[in-house]
C-alpha cells in the first residue's frame, strides 16, 4: 500500500483535481444555499455575483492600481520582516548571554496587539505605504525569528563538534551546518509570514489609507456592498496563493539538496 508522502509525489495532478473539486463543491454548495433562500444573499452574496464584479473590476482596470499598492506593501514588509528575523534569530540563537537578557523584551513585545499598533503607526509615518509596512514587519518578524531561533538551537551537538574537529570556523560553520539545518524552519515560517504580511497591509488600509484593497473593502462594508467585500477577499485569497506558490518555488530550488524522506523512499521502491 503507497504511504502517503508517496501519494502526495507520485500524484501532483491527482492532488490538483482534488483541491479543484473541493473549491468547486464550495462554490456549488454556496450558490445553492443562496439560490435557495437558505442563506440571505443580500447578507452572504453569490458566487456568481462575486465572480462577475471581480472580473468587471480587473477587465476596467479598476482594481489594478490597488492591487499595486497592496502588493508593495506586502513585499516590502515581507522582505523587511523576514530579513530582519532571520538575522537577529541566527544571532540570538548564537548568543546565550544576550538571548538570556533579551528574551522577556521580546517575549512582551511578541504580546503586544497589533491592531494597536495601527494607529500610532499611521501616526508616525502618516497614511501612505510605511504604517502599513510597519505594521505587516511587526507580524512578520516573530514568526520567523521564533522559528530561525529555535532551528538553529537544535543543529545536532555532534555535528558542530565534528565540524570543529575538522578545522571549521565561524563563518564556515555558518554556511555549511547552521544555515542548511535552519533553511527547513525559515521556509516554513516564511510560508506562514506571507498571509500575515498581507493581513498587515490589509488591516493598515482598512484603518486609514486611500488605496488598497483594504481600502476597497471597507469602501464596500461602508455602503453595505457584500458583493464588494467578497470580491475583495477572493482577489486577497488568489494574491496569498501566488505568493505563496513564488515561495515554494524558491524554497524547491534552495533545498534540492534534502533528502527524501523515508516515506517517500519506500513507496517509490
Amino acid at each position: 500500500m503507497p504511504s502517503e508522502a508517496g501519494f502526495a509525489k507520485g500524484g501532483r495532478g491527482r492532488i490538483l483535481a482534488w483541491q479543484i473539486a473541493v473549491a468547486v463543491f464550495c462554490l456549488l454548495a454556496w450558490h445553492v444555499l443562496t439560490a435557495t433562500k437558505i442563506l440571505d444573499p443580500f447578507f452572504f452574496a453569490t458566487p456568481l455575483g462575486v465572480i462577475e464584479r471581480t472580473w468587471k473590476d480587473f477587465a476596467s482596470g479598476v482594481i489594478w492600481r490597488h492591487l499595486g499598492v497592496t502588493l508593495l506593501e506586502t513585499v516590502l514588509a515581507f522582505a523587511i520582516g523576514s530579513l530582519g528575523g532571520v538575522a537577529l534569530g541566527f544571532w540570538f540563537a548564537r548568543r546565550a548571554t544576550a538571548a538570556a537578557v533579551f528574551d522577556p523584551y521580546i517575549k512582551a513585545a511578541n504580546a503586544l496587539p497589533r491592531v494597536v499598533l495601527a494607529p500610532i503607526f499611521a501616526l508616525w509615518f502618516g497614511l501612505g505605504i510605511w504604517s502599513k509596512v510597519a505594521l505587516g514587519v511587526t507580524l512578520v518578524f516573530f514568526i520567523v525569528f521564533f522559528n530561525v531561533y529555535q532551528g538553529v538551537r537544535e543543529v545536532s551537538p555532534t555535528v558542530l563538534a565534528n565540524a570543529r574537529m575538522l578545522g571549521m570556523n565561524d563563518r564556515q560553520l555558518l554556511r555549511h551546518v547552521y544555515l542548511p539545518s535552519a533553511l527547513s524552519w525559515v521556509f516554513s515560517s516564511l510560508h506562514t509570514s506571507v498571509g500575515f504580511a498581507l493581513v498587515g497591509a490589509v488591516v493598515g488600509e482598512y484603518l486609514g489609507a486611500t488605496a488598497g484593497l483594504g481600502y476597497r473593502i471597507a469602501q464596500a462594508e461602508g455602503v453595505f456592498d457584500v458583493v464588494g467585500v467578497f470580491s475583495g477577499m477572493l482577489v486577497l485569497s488568489a494574491f496569498v496563493v501566488a505568493i505563496d506558490a513564488a515561495v515554494s518555488v524558491i524554497e524547491r530550488r534552495l533545498l534540492v539538496w534534502r533528502p527524501e524522506s523515508a516515506g517517500s523512499a519506500s513507496a517509490q521502491g
